[in-house]
């Protein structure tokens, strides 16, 4: 059975937008406004309302779906290589992850880099974890969700938590992560055609945006989570798209989960593209792989 045409309607739509960003000469600002215009890709999520907050000086927004437990809440990462996209460009995708999950979602507005290089996007996530704490949620009933850079910062926070010996979030839902800094995996140049989003180049300037650091290694675990200690995480759910560069990049968690005894699914989508949560009440591959989100994470948070 072949993919939906709404997927390849979705696949076109990221190749207008990346061809879109990629223009030569293109300020870093005009670059952000167009990344935000991702957001058009999916559908106003029925029954969501938003409201905007300030999670102890880290912007975010909130989407509150109908009959939300109010328990229970999900910390919600944006893509965008750290160095664009936004809560706005997320705000719908969030929505419907949410609506699913029956819980409301905290969209993080976490500093972007240049300007602002690693750690400061996790000092950010940890920063709205602990404000979450702060209005009565509990650890077990909070879910880390994200995709892309988001998708790795969902699992990067609760690593930080439990080298400190803190409570980590209930349950993890990780899409489309970038798992490895190397850029090594093989998918990223057998998928250079098929991802209409990411190529190694974007990635290579994402990476030098990020991590400034000339000391950094792309091997340390503090960095690549392909290469760290999951002793200890929570139930984590990992969907990533089989046309992304970054395809061998979600399975290699996968596998690192299976090794670390980490309660933990994969889903591969078939010829799905990164990030592909962008597509949801447009694409029903999308859309059933978000009723999937919300099922691992009604299960999981505060079980």
């Amino acid at each position: 059975m072949g993919v939906s045409q709404e997927a390849h309607e979705f696949a076109e739509f990221l190749a207008s937008v990346s061809a879109k960003s990629s223009a030569p000469g293109l300020d870093l600002a005009v670059v952000r406004d167009i990344v935000d215009s991702h957001q058009k890709a999916s559908t106003e999520p029925e029954g969501v309302t938003y409201a905007e907050a300030d999670a102890d000086g880290v912007p975010a927004l909130w989407a509150i779906p109908e009959g939300a437990d109010p328990d229970r809440a999900l910390l919600h990462f944006h893509f965008g290589g750290s160095v664009t996209a936004s809560m706005h460009s997320d705000r719908k995708a969030a929505g419907h992850i949410a609506k699913a999950a029956g819980a409301r979602s905290l969209v993080v507005d976490f500093r972007l880099a240049p300007e602002h290089p690693y750690p400061a996007q996790l000092d950010d996530a940890e920063t709205a974890y602990r404000w979450l704490l702060s209005q009565g949620y509990e650890p077990r009933n909070i879910g880390s969700t994200g995709h892309s850079i988001g998708g790795t910062l969902a699992v990067m926070l609760p690593l930080r938590l439990l080298a400190k010996g803190e409570a980590t979030p209930g349950a993890i839902v990780s899409v489309s992560p970038w798992t490895d800094l190397t850029i090594e995996n093989a998918s990223v140049d057998e998928n250079e055609d098929n991802d209409k989003m990411l190529s190694r180049n974007t990635l290579e300037l994402f990476r030098g945006a990020w991590l400034q650091d000339p000391a950094v290694d792309f091997t340390d675990p503090a960095v690549s989570i392909a290469n760290a200690d999951l002793t200890g995480l929570p139930p984590t759910a990992v969907h990533y798209g089989e046309f992304e560069t970054l395809a061998d990049d979600g399975a290699q968690l996968g596998r690192r989960l299976a090794d670390f005894r980490v309660t933990s699914e994969v889903h591969p989508m078939p010829e799905g593209q990164h990030s592909f949560v962008l597509g949801a009440g447009r694409v029903p591959e999308v859309d059933l792989a978000i009723q999937q989100m919300g099922q691992w994470l009604r299960k999981h948070l505060g079980a």
